[in-house]
């Protein structure tokens, strides 16, 4: 066995112990220092070093090296009275201030991982939308909160009794959100994977992922070319992105595409390199780079279509103003229980701003330009599924919808309505 290696179940020596604790915290230290002459290089070593907690291959073989050559310079090979099960020293500090504990053994089978999502020492996988008991889980909550402390670390941030929760976002779209005792009732992981993958619509009426059929792709491809504005519902991992994508892949690589989102998720520009496409990133902490001023900006950037990732408080009467002012065509999701809930969950939306409106006009204006087409997505029998299309129309007692299609799940089939545009 290598010099420094041991046994889980070697003779343990409480001034070894210690003195392991110490080099641990030194290498934590260390590695959190902002590493680089510029900011640029700054961020690239703090993208990295995120990667390679959240286990990418390339990034923890870095992040391994970076650790040896530490040990090297310090002429560390060993520590007496320390016994551990790793090959090297290098490898039982990487385990301690990069690993991620029994979650390397979920992300050594990532083909199809989505998220992992951990409570207290409970872990559960997604994958195609569905949340699963893993057959993992944690020794004991400190081994999350060891995990936690390395992530927010490594970010300048902290978990401590007064901030209680932190949120890391990686450059390709991942991210992390992590709670505290206090917050949550025990301390939460979510790690939520950006999938590069994008399926076209023809991939989606696949038996395998079964999210529509050839009559509700031809539905969707006419909707697209009249340009419809289309509003999508559906929970947490119901597909809404997928769709969302899907149906962004079927437009015409010249056509001027504005994205605004609280955080990238789309990546358009990853996806569809050859696209027009201006991405937004708001952040409503900050007044000069909040939802409102890239509302402004981007309608000065002559859009043809407004991809709106998600419609909030702040930003629902930019996008009703967009809507109204020519952008047909433009998509964005709303969290609402039904397709027929939706216009009025837009106007309450608009109306927290206090200024005084006719909600009944509102209502009406919004179901006939910015909600034309409604799409909800649900999981039915394992798989991400078109429920229901249907077309808004405003009649004297208020809006409704005009079922276009409908999914069927005794017949396993979508039911299309005469007049449906297919």
């Amino acid at each position: 066995m290598p010099e420094g290696a041991g046994t889980e179940d070697g003779p343990r020596d409480a001034g070894g112990e210690e003195a392991f604790r110490r080099l641990v915290e030194d290498m934590r230290a260390y590695l959190a220092a902002p590493q680089g002459m510029t900011e640029e290089q700054r961020q690239s070593y703090g993208e990295r070093l995120n990667r390679a907690v959240l286990g990418f291959p390339q990034e923890r073989a870095e992040m391994l090296a970076v650790i040896r050559e530490r040990l090297l310079r310090r002429r560390i090979h060993r520590i007496p009275g320390y016994h551990h099960p790793y090959g090297s020293l290098a490898e039982a500090i990487f385990a301690e201030v990069i690993g991620l504990n029994v979650l390397e053994l979920i992300l050594a089978k990532r083909e199809g991982l989505e998220e992992i999502q951990v409570v207290g020492t409970r872990i559960y996988e997604v994958r195609n939308g569905r949340a699963v008991p893993s057959v993992h889980r944690f020794r004991s909550v400190k081994e999350v909160e060891r995990i936690q402390q390395n992530l927010v670390l490594f970010n300048n941030d902290r978990i401590s009794p007064r901030k209680r929760w932190a949120e890391v976002s990686l450059s390709d779209g991942s991210r992390v959100t992590m709670t505290g005792f206090g917050y949550t009732a025990e301390p939460t992981l979510t790690i939520r994977f950006y999938t590069v993958r994008h399926f076209r619509l023809e991939e989606l009426c696949r038996p395998e992922y079964g999210t529509m059929n050839e009559a509700v792709m031809r539905l969707l491809r006419n909707v697209l070319e009249r340009r419809y504005n289309l509003v999508i519902i559906g929970p947490t991992n119901s597909g809404k992105t997928h769709l969302i994508k899907s149906l962004i892949a079927e437009l015409p690589d010249e056509e001027r595409i504005v994205t605004i989102e609280g955080r990238f998720e789309l990546m358009l520009r990853k996806t569809f390199p050859e696209k027009n496409v201006i991405e937004y990133e708001a952040d409503e902490e900050d007044p000069l780079h909040d939802s409102a001023q890239a509302f402004k900006l981007a309608l000065r950037q002559s859009p043809q279509r407004i991809i709106h990732a998600e419609i909030r408080d702040e930003d629902a009467n930019m996008y009703v103003r967009a809507c109204t002012r020519g952008h047909r065509g433009s998509m964005t999701t709303v969290h609402a229980n039904t397709l027929e809930d939706v216009p009025e969950t837009i106007a309450d939306m608009c109306m927290l701003d206090g200024r005084a409106v006719d909600d009944h006009r509102l209502i009406r204006r919004i179901t006939r330009q910015v909600t034309e087409v409604g799409i909800e997505m649900r999981i039915v029998g394992g798989k991400r599924r078109i429920v229901r299309i249907g077309r808004y129309e405003w009649r004297p007692d208020g809006p409704h919808v005009r079922d276009w299609a409908v999914y069927d799940p005794e017949r396993d089939d979508w039911i299309i309505a005469p007049d449906a545009p297919c």
